[in-house]
């Protein structure tokens, strides 16, 4: 059955982050594709040129899950609320992964957006909590259901 395996559809994990901590988001997208799911980071997958807003709308109208890194900096980059409330709007899973805040200090700050409040909050040191239960997504439906 290694054929049906591999007509299975990827599961899509959209990469949010700042483009200061691309490194990172790096480091998390290889984790990510160890897993045997596809991750989008904009670096990696935009052309010099191209649409940008329109290709990570593309994206995020496919992706199955979201996790955004936050970090200081990354609280007062539009780009992450963008791509937080299109995961939202379409009820898939957000995993925000933090780097140098707490839970309860991106809890305390009134403009952080409820829908991130709600979430899974993990310190990046806990990231394996995140790629334990990608594994099983992956191999339980590869990219299907939005579980």
């Amino acid at each position: 059955m290694a054929q049906e395996s591999a007509e299975r559809p990827e599961r899509l994990v959209f990469v949010s982050h700042t483009g200061q901590h691309t490194w990172v988001a790096k480091q998390i997208a290889r984790e990510i594709e160890a897993c045997g799911a596809k991750p989008f980071l904009d670096d990696a997958e935009l052309d010099a040129g191209a649409d940008f807003e329109e290709d990570i709308r593309k994206f995020l109208e496919r992706a199955h899950e979201l996790a955004v890194l936050l970090t200081p900096w990354a609280l007062d980059r539009t780009y992450v609320w963008i791509e937080s409330g299109a995961a939202w709007g379409r009820r898939i899973p957000i995993v925000a992964l933090l780097l140098g805040i707490t839970p309860g200090e991106l809890q305390s700050r009134p403009v952080v957006p409820v829908l991130l409040k709600k979430r899974d909050l993990l310190q990046l040191n806990d990231i394996e909590l995140l790629l334990e239960q990608l594994r099983r997504r992956v191999e339980r439906h590869g990219s299907g259901d939005r579980e």
